[in-house]
């Protein structure tokens, strides 16, 4: 007995070394990259969110090195872990919308006729996320507005490498469109909407659809700090929150490559441009140039870097990254004029902040209505934030209240 109990408190004690070797070199990873701007107003939560992060990146990396399983398994099971609970107000369904899972939430109190529908497509890198992992995004925008929302449970990368996410959201949103009166939905009253590589889904659903004549028109969409352009990583967003977390402008690029099936030894070549033609340039040039961003965006020490020469080998490596289908922002003005009204959410301490920003000026110079919302302190991810107990933050509130604002109001 006293040897089990001798072998329990030493295991004990290892787990517990290895914890906090883990938690150290986690502080310390994070106080000597991380740069978090003097503005930001929760520095502490959010560098014990970003330590956090690292120590679940570590493991997953150690597991994987060890043969138990790969690292983007490990990660998945992290962020499923702490599934929230279905709202008592909704009914959840999970069924197949054309072969994809989604979970259905429907208010449980009777409506006077149809209610909108909101196609939802988490973000994560189109590797990580998940329907469990945006339950209480999901649920908060059905409750509130009285919307049926789909969840999305896309195929994920890299066993299924792109174009199956975006294909997957489209097939989802056409089934819903075709099958509204099943679920209760208004066909004229569907909206597509993401955060992050889910945003980039929408906006390229949303792209799709517009030459759809067999089918009703969209009623909106709703973009989350999504990614819009893989040319230029040196735009002002890029450059003042390269370092901030918890996603730095490098590992813009490398989880991109591994997203794609790409070497990510790549990404140096990618942050310089390198990877992009002459060609390409000056079609898309007038699109991403830093001159259609607001005077605002850019300071904070901002320096306006060209790209770097063209080496056609690069690009003969990821030649879809400029392709629509990745680039939203580089679709044809004869789409872009078609799209719906739209809602632009974008986070001042977020890299991908100029995305979102140079999206939403294509869409007002071809004439689509648009609302933006901009959180002074956003960041990255903010949306997750908006009912996490002790690391809930005001800027995920407000954040949320707008997008049910807006729906609301459609």
């Amino acid at each position: 007995m006293e040897l089990l109990l001798g072998l329990v408190l030493g295991v004990i004690g290892v787990i517990g070394i290895i914890f906090l070797l883990l938690l150290s070199f986690a502080i310390y990873y994070d106080l000597s990259r991380s740069k978090i701007p003097s503005g930001f107003d929760s520095p502490l939560k959010l560098r014990v969110i970003h330590c956090f992060v690292i120590m679940v990146v570590i493991v997953g990396k150690c597991l994987e090195l060890l043969g138990v399983c790969r690292q983007v398994a490990f990660i998945r099971f992290v962020l499923n872990f702490f599934t929230p609970r279905v709202d008592p107000g909704l009914f959840a369904k999970d069924l197949h919308f054309d072969g994809v899972p989604v979970r259905v939430y429907q208010p449980k109190a009777p409506s006077a006729g149809p209610r909108k529908g909101f196609m939802f497509f988490h973000g994560g890198a189109g590797m990580f996320g998940s329907i469990e992992s945006y339950q209480d995004v999901c649920c908060k925008i059905a409750k509130e507005t009285d919307s049926v929302v789909v969840s999305v449970g896309y195929r994920l990368s890299p066993e299924h490498l792109p174009p199956a996410q975006y294909k997957d959201c489209l097939a989802a949103t056409i089934h819903l469109i075709q099958n509204a009166a099943s679920h209760g939905v208004d066909p004229s009253k569907i909206i597509v909407g993401g955060d992050s590589a889910g945003g980039n889904y929408a906006a390229v659903v949303a792209q799709k659809l517009v030459d759809r004549s067999d089918l009703p028109k969209l009623r909106a969409q709703v973009l989350i700090y999504q990614t819009s352009q893989a040319m230029d990583l040196n735009l002002p967003s890029y450059q003042q929150n390269g370092y901030m977390p918890p996603l730095f402008r490098e590992s813009v690029a490398y989880y991109g490559l591994i997203y794609i099936g790409k070497d990510p030894s790549l990404a140096g070549q990618i942050l310089k441009g390198s990877h992009v033609p002459d060609s390409m340039r000056l079609k898309y040039g007038k699109w991403v140039s830093p001159d259609n961003l607001p005077e605002r965006f850019k300071g904070r020490g901002y320096k306006q870097v060209p790209l770097a020469p063209y080496e056609p080998e690069v690009y003969r490596q990821v030649p879809e990254t400029l392709e629509t289908d990745f680039s939203c922002l580089f679709a044809d003005d004869s789409v872009i004029e078609k799209l719906p009204e739209t809602l632009i959410v974008s986070c001042e301490y977020d890299v991908l902040r100029d995305d979102g920003l140079l999206y939403k000026k294509r869409l007002e110079d071809h004439g689509v209505k648009v609302s933006w919302f901009h959180a002074e302190n956003g960041f990255h991810g903010v949306l997750n934030l908006f009912d996490a107990g002790l690391f809930r933050l005001p800027a995920a509130v407000e954040l949320m209240d707008r997008i049910v604002d807006f729906v609301k109001k459609l």
